[in-house]
């Protein structure tokens, strides 16, 4: 790594690493994520040190928004918002490594932009399973997510990187939204049946613990420092018509012509 930056001379590094493609998701969380844990911990660790020596001044590195704050008060958080403290059990391993790759690079000066989950391709990583109805509401479907679409992602990547901000951004829409909402929202765009409910004892048999609080606990997070902050403008401000403007054309096009993903692939990082 030091090797290939000191080379380059890059003006900036952009840190967007991860190791997801194909991904299956795993009753053990941490398990699935080990490989892109590492990128977040070691690779950061390697990137920072020969940013330093090259001189390089401008670094960001992606980050994620959802499900790592603490599980109580209201349900959308900002960037000075307390991380959850005691992760699920499955999930601490993951949630150390993105807590790791926070703190070191905000502070060596770049931006850490904690990103909402992606949408706008038509391989994301909900597209099969939710018209395969593999993707269940679990109990009242109250925890919050938060969206991005891809090209509302890369907009304010490079504002970024052009106005050498500095810090913690969370790069997300401006409507978080509890489960119940956007995955028959979603369903409906895809043109897919409506999302099994299932109880929460349920999910947790077949599912785990880290599905059952992302489905049923998790808050949502705040974008606006990165509107006030960057200037940001939002092409698609919420999931609401981003959803069915990123998937009309999917879903009218034959099945057989459409992506094979799999249905435990995710693209929540770029």
């Amino acid at each position: 790594m030091r090797k290939a930056v000191l080379e380059a001379a890059p003006d900036a590094i952009i840190h967007q690493a991860t190791a997801l493609t194909n991904l299956r998701f795993l009753r053990n969380f941490d398990r699935s994520f080990e490989s892109t844990n590492r990128l977040r911990t070691e690779g950061t660790d390697a990137l920072l040190a020969a940013a330093h020596e090259a001189g390089v001044r401008r670094f960001l590195a992606q980050s994620f928004a959802s499900y790592r704050h603490a599980r109580e008060g209201g349900p959308v958080k900002t960037e000075d918002d307390p991380l959850d403290p005691t992760p699920v059990r499955v999930m601490r391993e993951t949630a150390a490594a993105m807590r790791h790759l926070d703190e070191a690079v905000a502070a060596a000066g770049g931006t850490v932009l904690r990103y909402g989950g992606f949408y706008g391709a038509s391989n994301d990583g909900l597209v099969e399973p939710v018209r395969e109805r593999k993707f269940p509401i679990v109990g009242t479907g109250d925890g919050v997510s938060s969206f991005i679409h891809l090209d509302d992602a890369a907009t304010v990547t490079v504002l970024a990187l052009e106005q050498e901000a500095s810090g913690v951004y969370n790069v997300v829409d401006d409507d978080p939204a509890p489960v119940r909402e956007w995955l028959p929202a979603l369903a409906d765009a895809l043109g897919a049946e409506p999302p099994r409910h299932v109880p929460r004892w349920l999910g947790l048999l077949f599912a785990g613990e880290a599905a059952v609080m992302m489905g049923t606990d998790a808050r949502g997070a705040s974008n606006a420092k990165a509107k006030r902050e960057l200037g940001w403008t939002l092409r698609h401000p919420t999931w609401r018509e981003g959803f069915r403007a990123a998937y009309a054309a999917a879903d009218a096009a034959p099945r057989a012509q459409r992506p094979t993903a799999r249905a435990g692939r995710v693209t929540t990082d770029a």
